[in-house]
Parts: structure tokens; C-alpha cells; sequence
């Protein structure tokens, strides 16, 4: 779990084709840069440049991220 306002790349996209490519339609493929802004339990709101997605807890599961190198 990265704390809120922590910079992450997406670095897999854990699920079918159908899940990978609705990610993609919302912006989020492998090698995005994305900021937690809100957590609700397992539930996120993510930032990526302007737009701010809400990803509930089932697919905020299957975004695995990492922090990017300070």
C-alpha cells in the first residue's frame, strides 16, 4: 500500500485482457506516473497529470505499482 502523495509508476496490470485494456482506456498502462490523492479503506483516488480516476478496492488490487526513484 504507498501512502498518499507518494509518486508510483504502474509497472503490471494484474488481471484478463479485458481488465488490461480498460486501464488503458482510462490512462493507466504499464509505466504511468500516477499520486495517490484519497483512500477510502482499499479504494483510491489517483492522479495522473490533471485527471483524477477512483479505482474501487477489486481494482485497485490489481494495479501493482512502485514508488519512483527520488
Amino acid at each position: 500500500m504507498i501512502e498518499i502523495g507518494v509518486p508510483v509508476r504502474v509497472v503490471a496490470l494484474k488481471g484478463g485482457e479485458a481488465f488490461a485494456r480498460r486501464m488503458m482506456e482510462l490512462g493507466l498502462n504499464v509505466g504511468s506516473e500516477l499520486t495517490v490523492r484519497q483512500r477510502q479503506g482499499a479504494a483510491l483516488v489517483v492522479s495522473r497529470g490533471e485527471a483524477r480516476l477512483a479505482l474501487g478496492a477489486g481494482l485497485a488490487h490489481r494495479v501493482w505499482v512502485r514508488p519512483l526513484a527520488s
